[in-house]
């Protein structure tokens, strides 16, 4: 593993439990790894202005200045070997923070295009793992209500063209201390089997 693209989208930043058995997993085991840390929730992204939208729906150049952020964005993703997400689940789908991200990152004629068949990703494939926190249940026997996150999440990269993805879940997070610890200890198992997904070699 060379770079790797971690995405932090939960508010409590590296204070967040998904945050920390992120990084832990990744000094464990790509420890020389290159870390891109992308702090949605703490340096928040610039809202989409209407100089964008006119920059997108205007087919301008992709070095038109309406574009510099999603340059930068997408430049990231493509240098990466591999895409590391951590996010709580907020209203049953993704926090504003990552959809900000998501919409600087889809972007028609420049990660995406059209076709007969519909959207076609332009990105080269890569590992993905998302690590989500959520204070219910969502997935399991023990679901007491809708994810849309996944589903979602799982279509967002389909359409730039990553389909290498794994979802961890940590659920139960705001139901005491003892759920809490629950969650973390199902977690580890789960990081654990991320490991053969990662074996691949690298992106040239």
């Amino acid at each position: 593993m060379k770079r790797i693209l971690l995405l932090e989208c939960s508010p409590h930043r590296q204070e967040a439990s998904g945050s920390q058995m992120a990084r832990q997993l990744i000094a464990r085991r790509w420890p020389s790894a290159e870390v891109i840390e992308r702090d949605l929730a703490g340096e928040p992204l610039p809202p989409v202005s209407a100089e964008y939208a006119s920059a997108l729906t205007g087919s301008a150049p992709f070095d038109d200045p309406a574009f510099a952020c999603s340059e930068v964005l997408i430049a990231e993703l493509e240098a990466s070997d591999c895409l590391i997400i951590v996010t709580p689940m907020h209203n049953f789908n993704v926090p504003a923070a990552l959809k900000l991200w998501i919409d600087y990152v889809l972007r028609i004629h420049r990660s995406f295009t059209t076709s007969a068949q519909g959207k076609v990703g332009l990105l080269q494939d890569r590992p993905t793992l998302v690590l989500v926190s959520a204070g219910g249940f969502y997935h399991g026997e023990q679901a007491r209500q809708s994810d849309f996150l996944s589903a979602y999440l799982r279509h967002v990269l389909s359409t730039l063209g990553i389909t290498q993805v794994e979802f961890v879940h940590q659920q139960g997070m705001a139901l005491g201390a003892e759920s809490v610890q629950a969650a973390l200890n199902a977690v580890l198992p789960q990081l654990e089997k991320t490991t053969n997904f990662f074996s691949s070699p690298p992106r040239r």
